[in-house]
């Protein structure tokens, strides 16, 4: 599911419509493909049995499908999930460049759309959630809560991120989960959107902080939201660049080809140090290609959930 198959992304400010069609499209596609046991209406309903109150019926479902289904109410949430976004410079790349504004996805409109289709999906199964947004140092942190007025101040934050973007914002990934981490005083599922570039020199640091969550007795998803074409296999044309840093604002003019093989090797071993450490903490490490769409961060929820339900 490839966002510019099915969405015109110069809506990319209406966040709220798009995440219920990223959200009905993907629903979608679960009946017609392997997954389809991880529908999400098992949150919500169940087969009606003879001689059950029929006030409960969702008619609108037995419409479409033809069968009786009752709606579940629960007293309290099934599962709280808190969403945390890295909103540093770098997670605005690639940059507009001349484009019109809402018209192309960077990392971190993608992380927010994500974010907010993950939110769409808790609310449908009746879930807490919260959201979390850091560079420098956390800038927003709410507590879960599954109320309809809720979501709606979650997607103003997001919005919010979205139209902000600056360069020469720096991100301390590692600092802020560990702040986080002390936040979230209940068990959760904790989603991570970041490219965690800033730590790419000093991985431990990171580690340190995935670490404690995980020692939190929390479930966590880390999706490494990536350009993977540029950022991981550096496709450029062999002709002069100037790269520029945007976080630090440094400055470097060259060829592609003289650094390829050094950059893509440097990368790589970054990423699998990254991925060897979130395998040990069992950690679920996904790789969100901004170009690929939003399946794989829809999917690995519902994965996660139905395990943390057993």
């Amino acid at each position: 599911m490839n966002l510019s198959d099915n969405y015109d992304v110069r809506d990319l400010d209406k966040l709220e419509l798009l995440a219920r069609q990223v959200v009905e499209g993907f629903i979608i596609g679960l009946h017609k493909s392997p997954f389809h046991g991880f529908s999400v209406e098992f949150a919500e309903h169940r087969l009606y049995n003879q001689g059950e109150d029929t006030r409960n019926i969702d008619w609108k479902v037995f419409a479409r499908t033809d069968k009786l289904f009752t709606k579940r109410f629960e007293e309290e949430t099934n599962l709280r999930c808190q969403i945390v976004i890295d909103t540093s410079s770098s997670m605005y790349f690639p940059e507009a460049d001349g484009r019109a504004s809402g018209s192309y996805l960077n990392k971190l409109r993608f992380s927010a759309l994500g974010a907010a289709a993950l939110m769409n999906l808790l609310q449908r199964q009746r879930d807490a959630f919260g959201l979390s947004i850091f560079d420098e140092a956390v800038q927003t942190h709410t507590h879960c809560k599954s109320s309809t007025s809720h979501y709606r101040l979650m997607l103003t934050h997001l919005e919010q991120a979205i139209n902000s973007p600056q360069r020469n914002k720096t991100t301390s990934a590692a600092q802020a989960l560990h702040q986080i981490a002390d936040s979230i005083h209940k068990r959760s599922l904790v989603i991570i959107f970041s490219d965690m570039f800033d730590q790419a020199e000093d991985p431990e640091a990171l580690f340190s902080a995935l670490q404690h969550l995980k020692h939190n007795k929390h479930e966590v998803v880390l999706f490494h939201v990536v350009d993977k074409a540029m950022e991981l296999d550096f496709e450029f044309e062999n002709r002069p660049y100037l790269f520029v840093d945007m976080e630090t604002g440094e400055e470097v003019r060259l060829q592609p080809n003289q650094v390829k093989d050094y950059y893509i090797d440097k990368m790589r071993g970054f990423k699998e140090a990254l991925k060897f450490k979130c395998l040990q903490y069992k950690i679920d490490f996904i790789e969100a290609d901004i170009k690929e769409g939003f399946k794989p961060v829809l999917q690995s929820y519902l994965v996660k959930r139905s395990r943390m339900r057993v």
